[in-house]
This record gives structure tokens, sequence and C-alpha cells, in this order.
């Protein structure tokens, strides 16, 4: 999958209510000051493409992982290490970026989709990132993108829902809830201002990094994929690993067409081919 080889691609960290508690990562942010409590913690990066690393005197330089192409919508490579890596259900915008006099000027989501930003549960890393891309097929984002006809309320994503399930020795388990995409704690206007604002302002601080700079060492890249935020487990998911031979799967779709048990059936059946679904379907290696 190098559809999206020459995107940015970014994360966000804290967009959901109580997802940092169950991953264990409230503690990597207890320096971290937000304008608010619903305020998510920061933005991370997990792919720097075409990144220079001559830019002159950084804050500083990324770690070279994040120029490698993590992105599959098949499969997930479990590092070599033996790790506990956990599935991240969200949705991932593609978003054109604009910018003036060296800085973000606007951020414009034109589509979404199915998004795993699957994550190595480790204490003590130094910073976000090094948790989140070990290589290729590290992170998942479906085949299926939709189309955004506004980002703002009442447009379609008003609509649509996330959930995501687990089929582990042929048994399919929910691994994240069943909820609105409305109801990530920053979302439409308020979001795209708040990433435009972090990535112009953040800084090297504790578990965050300047993106600003790398942004900068990228050349200014005009495109971007950005994932919003985890959603809550359930106490299956919040509980249970990755292993080899897993199936993955995290779906947006449309409730007021679709039913959760309509979801189900599709997964059950393998039938992945509604075009105002998002499936995300990974093996596990």
């Amino acid at each position: 999958m190098k559809t999206f080889n020459e995107y940015l691609g970014l994360g966000i960290a804290g967009n959901f209510a109580l997802h940092l508690a169950q991953a264990g990562e409230l503690e990597d942010f207890k320096d971290v000051i937000t304008a608010d409590e619903a305020a998510p913690k920061g933005l991370f990066p997990f792919y720097l493409p075409n990144y220079s690393p001559l830019l002159e005197n950084p804050t500083r330089k990324p770690k070279e992982i994040l120029r490698t192409y993590p992105l599959s919508s098949d499969t997930i490579k479990l590092p070599n290490a033996e790790l506990n890596v956990q599935a991240e259900p969200e949705v991932g915008l593609i978003c054109d970026i604009a910018y003036k006099d060296g800085e973000i000027f606007s951020i414009t989501p034109t589509h979404f989709g199915a998004y795993n930003d699957c994550s190595i549960r480790v204490a003590g890393a130094e910073k976000i990132s090094d948790k989140k891309n070990w290589g290729e097929s590290s992170k998942g984002f479906s085949k299926t993108i939709l189309k955004i006809d506004k980002f703002e309320e009442g447009g379609v994503m008003d609509e649509y829902s996330i959930c995501s399930f687990l089929s582990r020795d042929g048994k399919l388990e929910a691994y994240g809830e069943d909820v609105e995409l409305t109801g990530y704690s920053y979302f439409y206007e308020k979001l795209t201002q708040w990433i435009k604002n972090q990535i112009n302002t953040q800084e090297n601080f504790g578990p965050l990094e300047p993106i600003n700079e790398y942004i900068r060492a990228c050349n200014y890249p005009t495109k971007a994929i950005i994932s919003i935020g985890a959603t809550r487990y359930t106490e299956y998911g919040e509980s249970t690993f990755l292993k080899v031979d897993d199936e993955l799967f995290v779906v947006l779709y449309n409730r007021s067409k679709y039913s959760l048990n309509d979801v189900i059936k599709n997964l059950e059946s393998r039938d992945h081919s509604q075009s105002d679904m998002s499936i995300l379907a990974q093996k596990v290696l």
C-alpha cells in the first residue's frame, strides 16, 4: 500500500475519553498542560516523507525509522522483539495542508477511513513516536476511503460510527467500543484549529516533538494522513495484545444504513464490498 508514501503522517494522542488510561499512557503526559481538560495531549509523527537531515540547528532530530513507510491495508508485522503490541482503532483523515510564512495556514480534511494506530506497549519510551513505527506494515489504513462533503456538523461524518473486532482461533470478539465519530473530544472545526495551532507551537517537551521543524525538513508536504485518536477498548481489547495469525478488523459504518449486527455478519462472511463502509482487515504476521 504505497498510495500515501508522499503524505506526512501524524497522529493525535488523547482525543477520546479514557483511552490513555486504558493504554497505560497517562503517566507519559503528566507534565503536559492542555488548554482544557478534554483537549488532546499532543501530536506525534509516524511517517516523515522526503525528510532531509540538513536543516540548520534543529531542536531535535527524529528517529530514522520515521522515514520508513509503515502503512498496510492487509497486514501487521509484529516487531522482532518480545514486545506487547496493541491495535488502536481510530479514524484516519486525508488532509490538504496550506502554508503561509513557514507555518500551517489551513488544514482541510477531504476523505476519511478506518485506521489502526498499532502501538508497542512499553514503559519509559522517550517519545510517543517510539511506540508507533517499527518498520513496514506497522500501521493500518483501509483501502476504502470515504469522501467528506463538509468537515462540520451536518456533514456525512455525523452518521458514522466506529467499531473493531479481533478474530483469534476462529472466534470474533469486540476489541474497541462501538461509538459515534462525534464522540471524539475534539472534532470538526475545533479539531482542525487545534491541529493547526499544535503543529505551529508544539515544542520538544516530554513525550512530544517539534512537528513544525520536522515539516520544514520534509519540505512542507501539502498532503497528510492524520489519525485523530484511538477510541476506548472493550474489556477484552484492553487486556489482549496481538499475536501471530490474529485478524484485526476496524470498521467505519453509516449507522443510518447498517446496524452493528450487519457489520458483524459482513465480517463473518468476509464481505468487504460496501462502498459506503470503510473496513480495515489486517492479518497479524
